[in-house]
């Protein structure tokens, strides 16, 4: 798996014309209110378009990129995707940080930024009971950095999956605490993020059967 952590201040200035950007990507970009959300979008799909260009020999701006099925709908609105999937990608940003990951399997990626303990208090209650006491069990300080660690696993492994929050954030258990949980068919990692934000990825694993599998 390769992975990009950048930070967004260090290349706003540099993409500020959006040149690789597709017109629909221009669109949504100008579509924000803010500069700061501006700057955010264009850095993380200038990174993302640069990335995929390295590994698929092409030009940035030529990149396509499609929505894949939602696999509990079927709508158009699954993960975003290579036509193809010559390679699988997640594309995540917060704050001042963007995290991008590649793969050749399906895989999810995100990264938050630390909530306030007011925010842990009002949201806790969207994850798995376990997450919820383990949480509930640490001193009030500790609870934001645990709270964003299971934040940014679950999200990773909802990308990943495709589902996104679609799925009830709650169903599945990821583990607030220093390791990961196990999730079938799935590889489940913490990133190294700068102070004050936390990082996951998700990565499928081959399915027994699957040819060079055992």
């Amino acid at each position: 798996m390769k992975l990009h952590v950048l930070r967004v201040s260090e290349h706003a200035a540099g993409v500020r014309d959006g040149a690789v950007l597709s017109e629909e990507e221009r669109a949504r970009c100008a579509a924000f209110v803010r500069e700061a959300d501006r700057d955010r979008y264009r850095v993380a799909h200038t990174a993302l378009r640069l990335e995929l260009a390295a590994v698929l020999g092409t030009d940035p701006a030529a990149v396509p990129l499609t929505r894949e099925p939602c696999p509990l709908c079927g709508g158009p609105h699954g993960r975003p995707a290579v036509p193809g999937n010559p390679v699988h990608f997640s594309l995540s940003h917060a704050g001042d940080v963007v995290l991008i990951a590649l793969d050749g399997a399906p895989v999810g990626a995100d990264v938050e930024a630390y909530p306030t303990a007011a925010v842990v208090a009002e949201t806790v209650s969207a994850l798995h009971p376990r997450e919820r006491a383990e949480i509930g069990r640490l001193a009030p300080a500790d609870r934001p950095a645990a709270f964003a660690r299971c934040w940014t696993r679950k999200e990773a492994y909802l990308k990943g999956t495709g589902a996104g929050l679609g799925e009830d954030p709650g169903a599945t258990y990821v583990g607030s605490l220093a390791t990961p949980a196990g999730i079938p068919g799935w590889e489940l990692a913490d990133v190294a993020a700068p102070e004050g934000y936390a990082a996951a990825v998700a990565l499928a694993l081959p399915r027994t059967g699957e040819e060079g599998t055992p």
